[in-house]
């Protein structure tokens, strides 16, 4: 999950990392009295999920409440990369000398976290990278070890500062990583970090992706969640622990396993080409154990999706017999009753595949089509979709 720029300057905060002041605003008059607050000169700062904020005008320097309340006024309701703006953080202003840039994120390929480094911050970070990439150090960070004072003293070393700012630079991406081990993080993003006029180092930008996965130890992160964004199926799906994103196709996708679902995705994409340019309406993995509750669960969602046609239940029997998979079809439709109103096309394989296909073909269920191989499956759902369109 991303958080907005606020939300990471807290965590910071929380963790010691030095930051400036800030408080959010959702209209023009809470900006004023937050400027008020600070006093002296503030930024108003527009808090969506998304870079390139200062470049598309959602970031504006305000001398006065005067000129924050009317930055806000700007800003609020504004269209950034598709991300409208709902809220501004307004900041204490900073003197500033010197912009850096650091990073910790989590390198997959090499199972490892990789810590990237520059003495050359700001908006272009992106371009730096590309043109002159031996601008951005990268060193390799132990999941293990983390960053102690030796990582930290390797990692200013490589990004080239010098000797004075060694030390207080180094402090701080000590600080920075007990943000990213002790929230689960994946990603702690600061650009600009920045040296001021009186010398201090302080992270004027933050972005941080906390790992939703580590839930279960962090449940203050539940607090963090922007509701108000969220797919309303999204969000029903999570609330029923289902592995559900929405895409923008008309045929509904149901697999047991992530590989799976995303295989079928691909197949009724290319298979829809035939039929109108008909695309995937959905992930959704139920897992392992597909349990008329499961799919119902599933199904209710996918069906209350406007957009969607048909269904592809593409399930392949591993440990979870066909027999289970297909019980759990039938007694969904039975929990559904008249909510189950688009046609289902059926794929099964694996365990027990033949008595799976037997129970589904004794239920008779007039929305459900039995196919046998996952190309004329997701063929007949982008058929069904179109004829429904």
């Amino acid at each position: 999950m991303d958080l907005f720029e606020y939300q990471a300057r807290d965590l910071f905060e929380k963790h010691g990392v030095p930051v400036l002041p800030g408080i959010v605003a959702t209209t023009p008059a809470e900006a004023r009295a937050a400027a008020e607050k600070l006093g002296g000169v503030t930024v108003v700062k527009a808090q969506v999920k998304v870079g390139g904020r200062g470049k598309a005008g959602g970031v504006k320097v305000a001398k006065n409440p005067d000129d924050a309340q009317a930055a806000a006024e700007a800003i609020l309701g504004m269209d950034i990369k598709g991300h409208t703006v709902h809220r501004v953080m307004i900041a204490a202003g900073a003197a500033i000398a010197e912009e850096f840039y650091f990073s910790l994120l989590l390198d997959r390929a090499e199972r490892r976290y990789l810590a990237m480094c520059s003495v050359e911050g700001g908006m272009d970070i992106e371009q730096l990278a590309v043109e002159r990439p031996d601008a951005l150090a990268r060193v390799a960070v132990d999941p293990l070890v983390g960053i102690d004072e030796a990582k930290a003293a390797e990692i200013v070393a490589a990004a080239g500062f010098s000797d004075e700012l060694a030390g207080p630079v180094g402090d701080v991406l000590q600080k920075l990583w007990v943000v990213y081990r002790d929230e689960d993080a994946t990603l702690v993003e600061v650009n600009p970090l920045v040296r001021t006029e009186d010398g201090s180092i302080i992270a004027l930008d933050g972005k941080v992706t906390i790992d939703e996965n580590a839930g279960f130890r962090q449940p203050e992160h539940e607090a963090l969640e922007d509701k108000e964004a969220a797919d309303p199926l999204e969000a029903k799906a999570k609330a029923l622990d289902l592995n559900y994103v929405k895409l923008d196709g008309s045929v509904g996708i149901i697999g047991n396993g992530a590989g799976l679902v995303m295989s079928t995705l691909d197949v009724v994409a290319y298979a829809g080409e035939g039929f109108g340019g008909q695309k995937p309406a959905n992930f959704l993995d139920i897992g392992g154990g597909a349990s008329a509750a499961v799919m119902a669960n599933g199904l209710d969602v996918i069906l209350n999706d406007p957009q969607v046609k048909s269904v592809f239940v593409n399930v392949f029997g591993g440990i979870t017999s066909c027999i289970e998979v297909a019980n759990g079809i039938v007694g969904a439709l039975e929990t559904l009753g008249d909510e189950a109103s688009k046609p289902l096309v059926v794929r099964l394989d694996g365990n027990a595949v033949e008595e799976g296909r037997e129970i589904l073909a004794a239920a008779n269920h007039p929305l459900v089509t039995i196919v046998d191989t996952m190309d004329g499956a997701a063929a007949k759902a982008a058929e069904l979709a179109a004829a429904a369109a």
